[in-house]
């Protein structure tokens, strides 16, 4: 169970962000979860949308150029200390996280956040099992129509 991430990379100057968001609301694509990045004179615009297929065929046929990648959207308590509920499996494992960022969108229960979870290509199998031993729920499709 995985989710397609978008990581577009844009030139760092002012408007960048806009005309991309622009570009994709134009187009009836809505962004659900996003991480800007500045390094340098790029800036790595990773996202999640509804429709990552269209998505990805509306910026390529503008000229962006992307990674696509798979990553984990995942559930956890939304009160102090929720975070660690994966974090802790993460850090006994061993397992590195590249990046983590939050969902725009709340669960349907209200009582926990969303988070999106990069970690190495290598260990996201085993990822999602402590995940799924640990009754964190994973989130694929779903993420779309909440």
């Amino acid at each position: 169970m995985s989710l397609k991430e978008i990581d577009l990379n844009l030139e760092n100057k002012p408007g960048q962000l806009s005309v991309v968001s622009d570009l994709l609301g134009s187009n009836g694509i809505n962004i659900l979860a996003f991480y800007a990045n500045t390094k340098g004179e790029e800036v790595s615009f990773r996202l999640i949308v509804d429709s990552p297929d269209k998505a990805i065929l509306v910026l390529k046929a503008r000229g962006y150029k992307m990674n696509v990648g798979d990553v984990i959207a995942c559930e956890i308590p939304h009160h102090p200390g929720g975070l660690n509920s994966i974090l802790k499996p993460l850090r006994k494992e061993g397992i590195n996280i590249d990046y983590i960022y939050p969902c725009l969108s709340s669960s349907e229960s209200g009582c926990s956040a969303i988070l999106i979870v990069g970690v190495p290509q290598k260990d996201k199998e085993k990822t999602l099992s402590l995940f799924k031993e640990n009754w964190i729920r994973v989130l694929e499709e779903e993420l779309h129509r909440l």
